[in-house]
């Protein structure tokens, strides 16, 4: 891999995958972005747009283990992180590891299940270990979950609430394809998921974990690091939002856009990269006031003004 750039890399990770997602390039693009700054992904969309099948293809892609979560009300935190049982006959407790020990994990209508089982994740997310019995037990490297949720049905669900909602690096909005991708998705029929299997593997975990280290290496300079401020800032000084991004939320902008720059084959970030993965990183974490949605003003439609509205950097 040569130093500085992921161009080849990227390039064979979205040529896999593109084999069995039609149609979604830019949620390729932002999904692998967010998998290069070692963060997590949100996505929402409704039933039956291949949130499923964009995971496996990613794990199969980049050499590792998948493993997917239902998340049910009756799911309870050991489903997902694992159990120490009593072997017999020896009389010894061994620990039975969870679904959460892969390097993606598909967690599935996080939504649906109580905010004990969520936490249990969403701290194994941030910490990248978990502990059973006092002793901790470290995730596999990378580690990376999508987890999902349905912007339709809301009864019975329990939604996140901003705190957690902000450990997602970027929430992702799939729509659905156009009407060539999905004449495409059509020919394909049902063969698309036993194709999976078949996708060829584009780079292994020890690679990959290269490739983040090159992500670390893209040079920014100050007039851009003040423009990703500027662009955070703008979100709390705007009269229509109650809640606008934290310096949590500048640096997962900066992160992301330095893993797009890395993988358009620069060494250096340019304002593009920014505008590329502000909506992803910062929809989630902006709370508008009640005024302002009945007006019909939205996340997406905000942030698309506060890049027509700060200065770009020359």
């Amino acid at each position: 891999m040569e130093s500085g750039t992921l161009q080849p890399l990227a390039d064979r990770l979205r040529a896999q995958m593109a084999q069995v997602v039609f149609g979604q390039d830019e949620i390729i693009t932002q999904i692998l972005a967010c998998l290069l700054s070692r963060g997590h992904a949100l996505l929402q969309g409704v039933p039956g747009l291949a949130k499923t099948l964009l995971a496996k293809a990613l794990a199969r892609a980049v050499g590792g283990s998948f493993r997917r979560i239902q998340f049910t009300p009756d799911l309870m935190p050991s489903d997902v992180t694992g159990v120490s049982i009593l072997k017999q006959p020896e009389g010894v407790f061994v620990f039975r590891p969870g679904p959460i020990f892969c390097h993606v994990l598909l967690a599935d209508e996080i939504n649906r299940t109580p905010p004990k089982t969520q936490s249990a994740l969403l701290q194994a997310m941030e910490e990248r270990f978990v502990t059973i019995d006092g002793e901790d037990r470290t995730l596999p490297a990378p580690f990376f979950v999508m987890a999902t949720q349905n912007p339709i049905e809301y009864e019975g669900t329990y939604p996140l609430p901003e705190a957690q909602l902000d450990r997602f690096l970027m929430k992702i909005i799939i729509g659905y394809p156009d009407e060539a991708h999905e004449l495409d998705i059509l020919r394909q029929g049902i063969n698309l998921h036993s194709k999976v299997a078949s996708l060829a593997t584009a780079t292994t975990v020890e690679e990959l974990m290269a490739a983040a280290a090159i992500v670390d290496r893209v040079t920014v300079e100050e007039a851009l690091l003040r423009y990703v401020l500027s662009l955070v800032r703008r979100t709390r000084e705007t009269p229509q939002v109650l809640l606008g991004g934290s310096p949590r939320a500048a640096l997962a902008l900066l992160s992301t856009a330095k893993a797009v720059a890395a993988m358009e084959g620069r060494s250096y970030l340019v304002p593009d990269d920014v505008k590329l993965v502000a909506p992803p990183v910062l929809r989630h974490r902006l709370i508008l006031r009640p005024e302002a949605e009945l007006e019909g003003l939205s996340a997406d439609r905000l942030i698309t003004q506060l890049l027509s509205g700060v200065p770009v950097p020359r």
